[in-house]
């Protein structure tokens, strides 16, 4: 699958697969910006994308980011639908106890891009019994 991406800033770099094989790729803060503790913020990354029409970008955490600064991406997973032609923005959450400083050209965020396939949706009177039925929000345990 080709994804196409035009750089809107002149410190735009193009995201980059960290390893052969894996699913996320790194994208980069065109900026710097200091994230206040229990804030949040837009950082810029200065690319648009094109996917083909089949397809979304899904905008995930860095584990490391999470894990050293308490720092995610809020809407985890954003989606980048095939028809937007904006700027792709990261929305970061600092959930750390001290300011998170984004600094320009860092990675913040990773996308995965994945083929989509459209519901048909029809709506029904009833729908079929199952033995789960309604349980869900932690029904099954701890």
């Amino acid at each position: 699958m080709k994804v196409l991406w035009k750089r809107i800033d002149p410190a735009a770099q193009l995201p980059s697969y960290a390893h052969p094989g894996d699913a996320g790729m790194d994208v980069r803060s065109i900026e710097e910006l200091t994230i206040p503790p229990g804030g949040r913020a837009l950082v810029h990354t200065g690319l648009v994308m094109q996917l083909p029409p089949d397809a979304e970008a899904q905008v995930r955490p860095r584990s490391g980011l999470a894990l050293k600064h308490g720092v995610t991406v809020l809407n985890a997973p954003g989606t980048i639908d095939a028809g937007y032609r904006g700027e792709v923005g990261v929305i970061l959450a600092n959930f750390g106890d001290v300011p998170f400083v984004v600094e320009k050209g860092m990675k913040v965020a990773q996308i995965v891009v994945a083929r989509v396939e459209q519901a048909e949706i029809e709506e029904v009177l009833e729908t079929d019994a199952t033995a789960r039925g309604a349980g869900g929000f932690g029904s099954t345990g701890l």
